[in-house]
């Protein structure tokens, strides 16, 4: 081997060397604090992944679900497909005259948001049907990412994608690179995820879980289209959750993670399987740094699944101690 070759080749040779040890002895999760919560995950997932262990899983059976709203981005001040919603009501005002008159459209254009949530799940409902059906579901990706791209949160003015948690995105990352497949099973509407959760969570629209309208086959213009119609399909939320992950996947999960009771029959049944199970509850407690809130809050709510996890020793991440920042850090 002549002599220049023979030193690129033992440079590339640690090269890779350096880069492959530095990988293995790089600790998982650099975004928690250590904390019950965290050690409980690296435990876990080292039970499941080592052959020869009780405990071990086939990567097959790996899979883990995840809630969107609260768990894997932030959930307020409102929905973020909620403000989705809203603005679609105001982009499309100047099609429906009728809704300077009409109740909760009137309030979503007064600015009257006071109104348009004292109209409960049916106003709510309304807005929806009339701001995402009608199209077809490539147009209404489409209109989903155009949004994205200049659609900014009202308190910190990121974009919406930018109001991921960095904890939460490590740990889909750590558990992918542990041969687990991740899922997204939220109450959020599915087409409304699905254009965009691959670029920011890794997680491809086939493995999305969510509420859903109804659509039908069309011939427009000569193509072949399925348009969403004005009427529910399915509604993925608490009771929802499980029968929409038994539908979608096929398997019962090993590990789940959710924020609220929206999420409580899920964590439910997949802790509630055979073999080892794992599952962990998103405390929002930083009032700082994102928001606080439980039953105890001005923000209120029930919080059984605080309760239960508490109760059957699921793991809880408390977002003011166990992690070390919460936004992804990016170029404003």
């Amino acid at each position: 081997m002549k002599p220049f070759i023979h030193t690129i080749f033992i440079a590339s040779f640690v090269l890779v060397l350096t880069t492959s040890v530095h990988a293995q002895n790089s600790a998982p999760l650099p975004s928690w604090n250590k904390s019950p919560a965290k050690q409980a995950i690296t435990l876990f997932v080292k039970n499941v992944t080592t052959e020869g262990q009780p405990h071990y899983v086939p990567p097959a059976e790996r899979i883990a679900v995840f809630d969107n709203d609260g768990t894997l981005w932030s959930e307020q001040p409102m929905y973020f497909q909620l403000a989705f919603a809203l603005d679609r009501v105001k982009t499309l005002a100047s099609e429906h005259p009728e809704w300077k008159t009409t109740q909760p459209f009137k309030a979503v254009l007064d600015g009257d948001m006071a109104t348009v949530l004292s109209g409960g799940e049916h106003a709510l409902i309304d807005l929806v049907m009339a701001t995402h059906a009608g199209n077809t579901t490539e147009e209404f990706s489409h209109i989903v990412k155009d949004w994205l791209v200049t659609a900014r949160h009202p308190k910190t003015k990121r974009l919406y994608t930018d109001m991921v948690y960095q904890p939460m995105l490590e740990l889909l990352t750590y558990l992918r690179a542990n041969g687990f497949k991740t899922y997204i099973v939220s109450g959020g509407g599915i087409e409304f995820m699905r254009p965009w959760t691959e670029q920011v969570y890794g997680i491809p629209p086939e493995q999305v879980i969510g509420s859903s309208i109804k659509t039908e086959f069309e011939i427009r213009n000569g193509v072949p289209v399925l348009v969403r119609l004005p009427q529910i399909n399915f509604i993925d939320d608490k009771a929802g959750k499980p029968v929409g992950i038994n539908q979608h996947i096929g398997r019962r999960p090993i590990a789940a993670f959710g924020n609220s009771d929206g999420d409580l029959q899920m964590l439910q049944w997949v802790c509630s399987g055979n073999s080892k199970r794992f599952c962990l509850y998103v405390h929002h407690t930083d009032a700082t740094r994102e928001w606080a809130y439980d039953r105890n809050s001005s923000i209120g709510r029930l919080d059984k699944g605080l309760d239960e996890a508490k109760t059957e020793g699921w793991s809880v991440v408390d977002m003011k101690s166990d992690w070390k920042r919460i936004y992804p850090i990016i170029n404003q």
